[in-house]
């Protein structure tokens, strides 16, 4: 091989994954809380856009997630994870 371009799911698809969490976000977090069942929507809305980080190893719902909610002046509120 002498050259090679790869356009790679999880590079091209980043604003859009990126614009999806934000749209979740808006929905599931009033500000001091994260709702339940954002971790299921976060997963949805990565699986849509990036088959390499939701590839046939993990079951729906079973995606490894961390999610961390942060207040205005820095500091940790909540955390959501799901291993």
């Amino acid at each position: 091989m002498v050259k090679c371009n790869l356009i790679v799911a999880t590079g091209h698809n980043n604003w859009a994954m990126s614009k999806a969490v934000d749209a979740v976000a808006k929905c599931y977090v009033d500000g001091k809380h994260l709702k339940e069942g954002m971790l299921n929507r976060v997963e949805g809305a990565i699986r849509c856009y990036d088959p390499c980080l939701s590839c046939s190893t993990h079951a729906v719902g079973k995606m490894p997630l961390l999610i961390d909610l942060y207040g205005k002046d820095g500091a940790l509120v909540e955390t959501l994870r799901r291993d």
